[in-house]
């Protein structure tokens, strides 16, 4: 009779951590079924954030215009020619 009683208490506990582990597994299930998807999700939060924003965009074209100038310059200042 104990024998039964044990393993009936066994069963019960087996089934209860079952779904405890069930329950536990999609409380910590990702939300995205593949890294790609992950990935893309992130790059597209940083991109809103402004990560990846026209700033990198804007300061290479400032630099480059720049340099233009300054090469302007010294070629006029070499040739003796005046700007304006």
């Amino acid at each position: 009779m104990s024998g039964s009683v044990h393993s009936g208490q066994a069963s019960a506990e087996l089934s209860a951590l079952e779904a405890y582990a069930e329950r536990a597994g999609a409380a910590l299930a990702c939300a995205y079924s593949s890294s790609d998807e992950f990935d893309a999700a992130l790059i597209a939060a940083r991109r809103a954030a402004g990560v990846y924003g026209p700033r990198r965009h804007r300061r290479q074209m400032l630099t480059t215009a720049a340099a233009i100038l300054a090469a302007v310059v010294v070629i006029a200042f070499v040739t003796g020619r005046s700007l304006l």
